[in-house]
């Protein structure tokens, strides 16, 4: 009476059908699959292209100055300063 038979595999596997149901069973599934490849990425090294990959892209997203202010806006009015306030005095 071990779990050496078929017949006792199919019980147990209705069993686990009805008490989880398939969209439970497919989620598990596709988790494991995900956690898999994940686990084969970081056994062949590819979290390091991962890292080379975001620098690049942080690289290529540089931040860039204001463009120049048109040519009658350059040159700005001159301010008064102290000096020039006690002269007009």
């Amino acid at each position: 009476m071990g779990f050496d038979s078929i017949w006792h595999w199919l019980l147990l596997l209705v069993i686990v059908l009805v008490v989880f149901g398939t969209s439970k069973l497919t989620r598990a599934g596709s988790d494991l699959g995900k956690a898999v490849r994940g686990f084969k990425k970081a056994l062949n090294g590819d979290d390091d292209e991962d890292a080379k990959a975001k620098a690049a892209a942080a690289t290529n997203e540089k931040l860039q100055a204001d463009p120049p202010a048109a040519a009658s806006a350059a040159q700005p009015e001159p301010r008064e300063s102290a000096e020039s306030k006690s002269d007009s005095k």
